[in-house]
């Protein structure tokens, strides 16, 4: 059977990406590795306490010869508009976790809101990435 161990996130700065995802989100960390062979590659990713299955790749922008600065310059540009991709977060109860999340500091774009397919939000992280928060019926 194949399934789903961990999803990649495009970051500006390792260090605050870590910050709000723990801190703000209240994730764990799965892994902090540096590794020196390989030009002192970080390897960060964190989870949802009580999803041990699943992660959350933390990943620098990488320059030459993995990106180019050209393509490098467009991740970063599809980032500030939000459109790098999608995270998107499951709740109970969209609105108290809205609550609880501002109350941290994290600054949403979109309040709840009733959907057809229930109550959604959303806000961006340091970087620039879309997350979605959703209480889906």
């Amino acid at each position: 059977m194949i399934t789903v161990g961990s999803t990649q996130l495009w970051v500006h700065d390792q260090d605050e990406a870590l910050a709000f995802y723990t801190q703000k989100l209240g994730m764990e960390v799965r892994t902090d590795v540096t590794v020196a062979e390989m030009g002192d590659f970080r390897w960060l990713s964190v989870g949802p306490v009580g999803q041990a299955d699943f992660s959350i790749v933390l990943m620098l922008i990488p320059g030459p010869p993995v990106m180019d600065a050209a393509t490098a310059d467009q991740v970063r540009d599809l980032m500030a508009k939000g459109f790098a991709g999608t995270l998107f977060l499951s709740t109970d109860d969209c609105n108290a976790s809205y609550k609880e999340l501002s109350a941290r500091g994290v600054e949403f774009v979109e309040q709840p809101s009733e959907q057809p397919y229930g109550i959604d939000s959303s806000f961006r992280d340091p970087s620039g990435n879309h997350i979605r928060l959703t209480e889906v019926r």
